[in-house]
């Protein structure tokens, strides 16, 4: 069974073997799990000492210490613990190795009642700590922030008579670094230094490590300098220790620096190539990084996995998909196979490039090496296919991540949510938020955030509100997401005086309201005219240093144009411009707009100007804009100059443009190009409204063309538009003037029609 790995026939050897009255050899039992454990196969390891238990065998003691171990190192810790108890039930007695090896797991889990539960049984067993357990104690609850508990720990090293060795002053130093209590790390370690002849050169390391990371790279340099003067040579692993730091702080000159100076110390080694090119990579210094390279592969080093997927994710993350893929290619050649970040990198890379049947055909690669994905690699796929508009394909990934037996994460439910609302799909949505439920996870404030959003987009606001308040009452602690996504509806849905109420609420409760924040407001204020409330809003955003976009000066410019006050409009655009901001699209369009309304005609088109000049290029509503205000003053030469324009650059005039430029055309007499503008918009594709209807019937009709005038008007009446009383008199008296009796008896049907309908609505 050991040989095959197999226990298919195990129960039934041990029936027999029970039944027979003989027993398992010790060495026997310790060569199965031994087998099992060194192949990683520990569940089975599990199995063989369940069912000796089942068939009242008693398995050998260095059997169990050899699969707790193997257990604990696999962070199996509770399949450990029961091992362990089973020991106990049979009578064997536990030693501080085990309850050590224990304590380290779950400490590791971040369980540390169960770790502090042990360490008292074990005293309660009156089993004496030893350094050891005392050093595993101080570094795993230091790992998870209880500093004060690996002080407790380092303490009863002395109070139990012994004494703490390098690693315990190592550890204990390392734990106070990473809580930032720099000053107390360097009294420990000066304490552990005193008098020593020999320096701890894993306490050195530690200590640069805390130096650079807290950025005080001079004491960092100094410490080096001072363990040459003990007559240490400083090793790779300090430089390397001063370089991660100094990479981590974006210092790469610096960096490349300490590089030329540890080569007289000491010889960089692979890690060393592999910090410097991450650095590199992140700082943008792609072909930097290539140099760095190509000097590991002078030395005799050669790229392992974690050198190819940092420049793999470095290359995606900069967009250089042609050069990461040649690097994955390259892999194989060079003895290095890829593995599931490599491929995680590379799909994402792909992915973020809308470039998504390749991503899914690496996945597929993925799989076929052997990979399994995980919930990074899912989460990728999904957004990536929804993004690129693939819905179907999305929700086919999170299938198939579902029948592979992968559970998804917080993030992957989350992402998966979001994209789902995106889509519109709103019921959907929401049993999403409810499956979160399902797969064990608490929602978190983003879940909320991205139920809220879509609720918002649904046109739910009402059920948008109760959630939100439902959430407070919870207890549950609202982020400025969830805040701005609320306000946001808020102002959307016209309630604009809830939004602000919230505001202040944000102000109160310690979330700081950001740009998006004030920018719905004050967009919200200026809908419906309150502008000097918003304009006041505006202000305090500024004093408090708020970068303002964009958006925020555009709601201004619109709300003070609708309403007539062009000075102050003016006078946001030019603060706007002060400010290096560049005004986009939407800005322009609002202070022609406004322009036009106000009939200052003639500023409009120097603001027109001006925008081809500051390299913003009109779009189809700026044209219509400027068409439709031209018209409005009768200077339909120079609409008509604009429509030529507008046609020249390739946009697409929209219903209104060409029911303007008609009524325009028609009204200075050119007749035949209105009509040949109206057919030619219905055989782009175009589908002509009410207005463009009437407009055309009535110039046809007032140019005595008649009968082409009651083709439009039957024309309009078959595609269901509505025709005006006073289109069906003008057309009607054109026809009479044409003696088009048949067709006049029909228009005037239709008008007669109208006014019994109209006069029954008015008795109601």
């Amino acid at each position: 069974m050991a040989k095959s790995k197999s226990l298919k026939d195990l129960e039934k050897i041990l029936l027999e073997m029970s039944i027979a009255g003989i027993g398992v050899l010790n060495d026997t039992c310790i060569e199965l799990v031994t087998t099992f454990t060194k192949s990683r196969m520990l569940k089975e390891a599990v199995d063989v000492m369940l069912s000796m238990r089942k068939f009242k065998f008693c398995p050998a003691f260095s059997a169990y210490t050899t699969l707790i171990g193997a257990l604990a190192e696999a962070h199996e810790a509770d399949l450990a613990l029961t091992m362990f108890h089973q020991m106990q039930e049979i009578g064997y007695e536990v030693n501080v190795q085990l309850f050590t090896t224990l304590i380290r797991a779950f400490a590791r889990k971040g369980q540390l009642d169960a770790a502090l539960s042990l360490l008292n049984e074990m005293k309660s067993n009156a089993l004496v700590a030893d350094t050891v357990l005392y050093n595993v104690c101080i570094d795993c609850f230091g790992k998870v922030g209880k500093v004060e508990m690996a002080w407790k720990f380092f303490h009863e090293i002395k109070a139990q008579g012994l004494m703490p060795d390098d690693v315990s002053y190592t550890s204990m130093v390392g734990v106070l670094c990473r809580a930032n209590k720099l000053n107390d790390a360097v009294d420990l370690f000066e304490q552990m230094e005193r008098n020593r002849k020999v320096p701890c050169a894993y306490a050195y390391n530690t200590m640069i490590m805390g130096y650079g990371s807290a950025g005080r790279f001079h004491d960092a340099y100094n410490l080096l300098e001072r363990l040459k003067e003990k007559g240490c040579i400083p090793s790779v692993v300090s430089y390397n220790s001063i370089l991660t730091c100094l990479g981590k702080k974006g210092r790469v000159d610096e960096a490349m620096g300490v590089f030329d100076d540890m080569k007289k110390d000491a010889e960089p080694n692979l890690s060393t190539y592999n910090i410097l090119m991450d650095m590199l990579c992140k700082a943008g210094k792609l072909e930097a990084s290539h140099k760095v390279l190509g000097m590991m592969e002078d030395a005799g080093l050669f790229p392992n996995v974690l050198t190819v997927n940092i420049m793999v994710d470095r290359l995606c993350k900069a967009g250089k998909l042609d050069e990461a893929c040649r690097i994955f290619e390259s892999m194989k050649q060079k003895g290095c196979n890829p593995d599931a970040v490599t491929f995680c990198s590379l799909i994402n890379g792909l992915g973020r490039n809308d470039q998504v049947d390749d991503a899914y055909r690496l996945f597929e690669n993925m799989l076929d090496a052997g990979h399994v994905p995980n919930s990074v690699v899912y989460t990728s796929l999904i957004r990536n296919f929804f993004r690129c508009g693939r819905k179907e394909d999305g929700h086919k990934i999170f299938k198939d991540m579902v029948c592979r037996g992968c559970h998804p994460d917080l993030t992957l439910l989350n992402t998966y949510m979001d994209c789902v609302f995106k889509t519109g799909e709103t019921e959907k949505g929401r049993q999403l938020f409810e499956d979160i439920k399902v797969h064990g996870f608490t929602p978190d404030v983003r879940s909320y955030s991205i139920l809220l959003n879509g609720l918002i987009k649904a046109g739910l606001a009402r059920e948008t509100y109760e959630l939100f308040y439902a959430m407070k009452e919870q207890g549950c602690v609202l982020d400025t997401l969830a805040y701005n996504t609320v306000i946001d509806g808020f102002c959307k849905s016209g309630k604009v005086n809830k939004a602000y109420e919230l505001l202040e609420e944000m102000k109160i409760q310690g979330q700081q309201p950001t740009v998006v924040t004030y920018g719905a407001v004050v967009d919200g204020l200026a809908k419906i005219d309150r502008l000097d409330e918003a304009y006041m809003l505006f202000e305090e955003a500024k004093s408090k240093g708020i970068e303002l976009n964009n958006v925020i000066y555009s709601s201004l410019i619109d709300g003070f144009g609708k309403v007539g006050r062009i000075d102050e409009a003016y006078l946001i655009m030019e603060e706007m411009m002060q400010k290096g901001l560049t005004p986009n699209i939407y800005t322009w369009n609002c202070l022609i707009d406004a322009l036009v309304k106000a009939k200052e005609i003639s500023e409009a088109l120097v603001c027109f100007q001006s925008m081809k000049d500051l390299k913003c290029p009109p779009n189809t509503h700026t044209y219509s804009i400027l068409i439709n205000g031209l018209c409005q003053v009768q200077k339909y030469n120079k609409a008509f100059v604009l429509w030529q324009e507008m046609k020249k650059q390739g946009l697409t005039p929209s219903v209104v443009t060409y029911t303007t430029m008609i009524a325009g055309l028609a009204k200075v007499g050119n007749i035949s190009e209105a009509n040949g503008l109206f057919e030619k918009f219905k055989a782009d594709g175009g589908i002509p409204d009410s207005i463009c209807y009437n407009t055309l019937i009535e110039a046809l009709s007032n140019a005595d063309r008649a009968i082409e005038g009651y083709r439009v008007f039957e024309e309009a009446r078959l595609r269901g538009c509505r025709i005006s009383a006073k289109t069906c008199v003008v057309l009607l008296d054109s026809l009479h003037k044409a003696e088009c009796l048949e067709q006049a008896g029909i228009v005037g049907a239709v008008l007669r029609e109208m006014a019994k309908s109209q006069h029954a609505a008015r008795s109601l």
